[in-house]
């Protein structure tokens, strides 16, 4: 294969693998839990469950129990896309998600929580612009591990910290280059902070470090190739009002690096070093959750969340396939006791369809979402 092949095989497959992870922000996540969907991701002040200690580990501090709590779950996630009018095959993704509580004493909980914060692929059997049986074929997964504890200094202010343990795996295969899948470990770091501002408000800020992966490499008959992709760094402040009558409402904003991480990103093959620019841009998310408590045993939520894509036009080209530009999205969730100590909880969110097309060709993208959950939540 000679070097120009090289560089329209790469390009091919890596805009399509290395940001379809088509979550919901750009490609993260908008929540770990069931309850944490229903709200639309506005969840840094006012945490529900110990899915707090990936989001806002300082939350654990806040969570309604006596001992321990336990909160597991998985979701589905329905992406329909399209790249240049050809649609995916690949479309049903499981998120798994799971976390525990356990308070030591009044001041201090730890915590560890295991999600699926992005990934899926694409399943394209020909895509334009390159003509004949031009198939892209990826997957991409991102798990994370996060132990952590939160320490409760007064009636009013709470912080905490945890260790993040990330597990990337991708894949890619086209017509020109077949890259099995490979797995790399990274790690990171993530701290919060809750205050209590009076009876009915508190206020939550949340930093999660950029996730720091190691290497993939793969050996094929044509060579060697090698990638690194990190996980960009959040920054998210939040406001809750909860005037003690089942009421809460947050308002969050959220800030995501993307550009540190996706706009130029160096990818080693058997014809030297080339440079993808990706172009992805810095994403500030909007996040309004509301929640009532309708009886002893149910509550219901909805949510809406905004973020503008931090793919523009001018980069479409460079990212054919990328489908990570959904900007809209509503949620609707609700928890029900099934127990003394036992409840479950659902949600439901759809992302609304969005189109890109290039500002220098007629190559468009197109992505909508829909995104159930489930959980079963054990507190003592």
């Amino acid at each position: 294969m000679n070097n120009q092949a090289i560089k329209i095989a790469v390009l091919t497959a890596l805009t399509v693998s290395t940001s379809t992870v088509h979550a919901t922000n750009g490609d993260q996540m908008l929540g770990v839990t069931a309850t944490q969907w229903g709200m639309a991701g506005a969840v840094v002040a006012a945490p529900q469950d110990s899915g707090t200690v990936i989001t806002n580990p300082a939350g654990l501090s806040l969570l309604k129990m006596e001992d321990v709590r336990f909160d597991m779950g998985f979701g589905f996630l329905n992406p329909p896309r399209k790249a240049n009018n050809t649609e995916s095959d690949s479309n049903v993704y499981l998120i798994p998600s799971g976390a525990v509580a356990l308070k030591i004493d009044e001041h201090l909980t730890f915590g560890m929580g295991m999600a699926g914060l992005s990934g899926m692929g694409v399943d394209f059997a020909d895509i334009a612009p390159l003509a004949g049986n031009q198939n892209v074929v990826t997957t991409k997964q991102f798990y994370k591990i996060a132990p952590g504890f939160s320490y409760h200094l007064n009636n009013n202010l709470a912080l905490g910290a945890a260790l993040n343990i990330d597990y990337q795996s991708l894949a890619l295969d086209n017509s020109m280059m077949h890259l099995p899948q490979k797995q790399v470990y990274g790690f990171g770091f993530s701290l919060g902070a809750i205050y209590k501002l009076n009876d009915a408000m508190q206020f939550g800020a949340s930093y999660i470090s950029k996730q720091s992966m190691s290497k993939f490499h793969w050996n094929t008959t044509a060579g060697a190739y090698a990638m690194t992709m990190d996980a960009p760094e959040t920054l998210t402040l939040g406001l809750a009002y909860q005037p003690g009558n089942g009421l809460l409402v947050e308002a969050d904003i959220k800030y995501i690096g993307f550009s540190d991480v996706l706009d130029r990103v160096p990818f080693e093959t058997p014809g030297g070093t080339t440079t993808m620019n990706f172009g992805w841009d810095d994403q500030v998310v909007f996040a309004l959750g509301v929640q009532k408590q309708l009886n002893d045993k149910t509550t219901i939520r909805a949510g809406f969340n905004y973020g503008e894509s931090p793919i523009d036009p001018e980069d479409v080209d460079n990212n054919i396939g990328s489908l990570a530009i959904t900007e809209t999205h509503l949620s609707l969730g609700a928890t029900r006791k099934l127990g003394q100590r036992v409840e479950g909880s659902v949600s439901y969110l759809h992302a609304f369809n969005n189109k890109l097309t290039s500002s220098s060709t007629p190559t468009t993208i197109e992505l909508e979402q829909n995104v159930i959950n489930v959980q079963i939540s054990y507190q003592y």
